[in-house]
């Protein structure tokens, strides 16, 4: 016993050691698709918008306050900044950065709609 906890210990702390957090120089865009799903009807659509720019889906309304992409690899990932209230109570119901690449890490939690982030979208060369 006293041997696996000593193994564990010093794995987890080798690990501790060995993670280095790391900066990666992002960019941003000037506004993001993101794409909205409407789970009672089934329909789903891509919405363009602009960093300040406010879109209807259903009874909310989705703001997206900025997009980032990593430099390196411009095509590679998105971050977007959203804010989205809801008509029917005036409450915030989500608010904070969502990931293209991994959706289920920060997600909208509405019972009839969904939206997540499919890109970020820079005027010159998406013409979005």
């Amino acid at each position: 016993m006293k041997i696996g906890s000593r193994l564990i210990a010093g794995l987890l702390s080798l690990l501790a050691t060995s993670v280095v957090a790391q900066s990666i120089p992002a960019g941003s865009a000037d506004g993001a698709i993101l794409r909205g799903l409407d789970k009672v009807s089934g329909e789903v659509r891509d919405i363009a918008l602009k960093s300040g720019a406010t879109a209807k889906l259903g009874n909310l309304n989705v703001t997206l306050g900025e997009c980032r992409f990593p430099l390196a690899n411009p095509a590679g990932d998105a971050y977007a900044y959203l804010e989205v209230t809801s008509d029917l109570s005036q409450d915030t119901v989500f608010a904070g950065w969502m990931i293209a690449s991994s959706p289920a890490l920060n997600p909208l939690d509405h019972a009839r709609f969904d939206v997540w982030v499919l890109r970020c979208a820079m005027a010159e060369t998406s013409g979005q």
